[in-house]
């Protein structure tokens, strides 16, 4: 039977009975992604799956793919015309005027979430005053669909390796601590940005494959292997930065970030009315501001905290919180310094990220003189160990 025929067996199957567990449709997807032909990951780690919160609080979504299945919460296949427009109301999804509370998608190729294109499984409930999409997919294919959103996969291939090993062992490390959680990551800056299958190419699932299951370890426990673009010349400790001492995040020196673009100075202007708005939408109490200064520096060089006066007195935001409110793509480090000029503030910085662990300009840039990927890891995160999911208990 041809690949096309099994999807129509099974459509035929779904329409006639309406008590077909997720599981079967879930299955499914699987046996259609390793057809013979079909260019996907080994099937050996398709067991490990991740999932994905790529929209939060949407007023309304659209759903569309080729050969889309769809079940409810109940798990009973429903027949619905595409594209599909689902909109949260008290009580759960609304959809072509029926009501549900739990709609889960699939398709043989992609199913496609506000135009966008996802492997696996799209899942829509209602959260946080709106609808909530969370992708549920193989972690292997997730790290194919990540790679060109964090980097180049152009890039020489030891420094596209590090990325895949780096982005799989961050995305395990978060699924054991969210595994009573709806997701385990967020497809933004808050964990790794991902945007679905739509820039996978040969050379990402290249790295996917040669470094396959493969993750870092310190004392035979997955690491918390933060990563960021660029250092500017120093990485940073994790305990500078969010204040947890870990061993194999203490930063090095890093000189092969500053022939990066992303290393080179860069600058920021807003006005004193802008930055009091951007501090209060982020929760922080300030009344007329009238100035900021830098406050102290860590062993990095870079701002410890900010300190904000304002009509009622002074008070401090650190500089990682400071960068959250204005805007990451703002105040791109916290290695910056600040100038009032008639209630215009200019901030002049380097670098690009917190800092903390594997800076990802500095890993091409080693990968361009000769050093593999075992060699760039083990310069970023000192004392690690390279293993196979396999190898490691509990997960």
């Amino acid at each position: 039977m041809t690949r096309y025929g099994i999807i129509c067996f099974y459509r035929q199957v779904l329409q006639t009975s309406y008590r077909i567990h997720i599981l079967i449709l879930f299955t499914l997807a699987t046996v259609v992604l390793l057809w013979p032909g079909v260019s996907r990951v080994n099937a050996a780690v398709l067991d490990e799956t991740i999932r994905i919160a790529i929209v939060k609080s949407a007023s309304e979504v659209t759903v569309a793919g080729d050969g889309l299945l769809v079940t409810n919460e109940r798990g009973d296949a429903l027949l619905m015309s595409f594209p599909a427009t689902v909109k949260p109301v008290q009580g759960g999804l609304l959809v072509e005027g029926k009501l549900f509370q739990r709609l889960l998608f699939s398709a043989s190729s992609a199913v496609y979430v506000n135009n966008k294109p996802y492997r696996g499984l799209a899942e829509l409930s209602v959260a946080d005053k709106g609808i909530l999409v969370v992708n549920q997919l193989p972690l292997e294919e997730y790290l194919v669909g990540l790679i060109n959103c964090e980097i180049s996969s152009a890039w020489p291939i030891e420094a596209v390796k590090a990325q895949a090993i780096i982005a799989r062992t961050y995305a395990m490390n978060r699924k054991m601590a969210r595994k009573d959680s709806p997701y385990h990551l967020e497809s933004s800056v808050v964990d790794q940005v991902y945007g679905g299958c739509l820039l996978e190419d040969s050379r990402a699932r290249r790295a996917v494959l040669e470094t396959e299951g493969e993750v870092l370890t310190f004392g035979g426990s997955i690491i918390q292997a933060f990563y960021h673009s660029s250092c500017g010349g120093r990485t940073e400790s994790s305990e500078d930065v969010w204040g947890a001492s870990l061993p194999y995040l203490k930063g090095v020196e890093c000189q092969y970030c500053l022939t990066s673009p992303m290393a080179t100075a860069w600058e920021y202007k807003l006005s004193l009315k802008e930055l009091e708005a951007r501090l209060q939408a982020a929760g922080h109490n300030v009344s007329g501001l009238y100035d900021i200064k830098p406050g102290g520096l860590n062993a990095r060089g870079r701002l410890k905290q900010v300190v904000l006066l304002t009509a009622r007195g002074s008070s401090t935001v650190s500089g990682e919180q400071f960068r959250k409110a204005i805007g990451y793509g703002a105040i791109k480090s916290t290695n910056f310094t600040i100038k009032n000029s008639k209630n215009e503030i200019s901030f002049s910085g380097r670098g690009n990220g917190h800092g903390v662990g594997l800076c990802q300009w500095g890993a091409k840039q080693r990968a361009l003189a000769g050093f593999s990927c075992e060699e760039i890891l083990s310069y970023y995160y000192p004392g690690t160990e390279l293993k196979k999911l396999s190898d490691i208990n509990g997960t």
